[in-house]
């Protein structure tokens, strides 16, 4: 299984939850918020052969990313994951949107010529993002919980992107027909744990099974086939890193 998004260094237990993952099986993206952040979680989780951290730079901590990018620039070459990044035009990212923008725009810039797999939050700042990616020749790229508009998406996918699907996504009707628009190919699985909560619990790398069980239901296919596809979708993006 997949989880392309999980937040494994905000845990309680981060350890727990990261060598439970790797036992289970789940190939599981270590999304970061700085690259304060990823130093850290880099010198844990490397130990664990199915745990990747990516280097993050995540627009709701806009106010720290002056000092955060010269050390951001030093690190890109030595991951071939970045996220979470993009941009957050919400009530609650607006008093930084010009920060964000500048932040993105650096991001960018630094993957510039180098693949790399890259996870993006795009929360009421969707259209900016996709221009962005556009007027770098960023793509593919992975638009983590999408909530903008069919129009967009459908740009997105033009673009050749990817869209990761949660378990709060395949509950909510929006998700659901955010989902609906996706083709089976451009589709991942991910948790956003622990900013997920199932029950009285926060999500884990393991309850992409949920989500792999929705969409195998969604196209009539049994879990094993939809599981391999979006194996199959994951090694799309990840095989010109190798040869890079």
């Amino acid at each position: 299984m997949i989880d392309a998004h999980c937040h494994l260094d905000l845990y309680p237990q981060p350890m727990a939850v990261a060598r439970s993952a790797d036992r289970s099986g789940v190939l599981t993206i270590c999304v970061t918020n700085s690259p304060s952040s990823f130093v850290q979680a880099q010198a844990h989780l490397r130990v664990l052969p199915r745990i990747r951290v990516a280097l993050g730079l995540h627009p709701l901590e806009a106010a720290q990313h002056p000092t955060e990018r010269s050390q951001f620039s030093r690190l890109i070459d030595s991951t071939s994951y970045v996220g979470e990044v993009g941009l957050d035009f919400s009530q609650e990212g607006q008093p930084t949107r010009d920060i964000q923008v500048e932040s993105f725009a650096f991001v960018l810039r630094a993957i510039q010529g180098k693949p790399k797999f890259i996870t993006l939050h795009s929360r009421r700042a969707e259209r900016t993002v996709v221009e962005m990616l556009r007027q770098t020749g960023t793509s593919p790229a992975v638009f983590h919980w999408y909530s903008g508009s069919i129009g967009v998406l459908e740009q997105a996918l033009a673009d050749g992107h990817y869209f990761s699907i949660n378990p709060a996504m395949i509950k909510s009707p929006n998700g659901q027909k955010i989902t609906a628009a996706v083709p089976m190919d451009r589709l991942l699985t991910e948790t956003d744990g622990p900013f997920i909560s199932l029950g009285n619990r926060p999500a884990v790398p393991e309850d992409v099974a949920r989500v792999e069980s929705y969409l195998a239901s969604k196209w009539n296919l049994s879990t094993g086939v939809m599981s391999r596809q979006i194996r199959e979708n994951l090694l799309k993006i990840l095989l010109p890193l190798k040869h890079s």
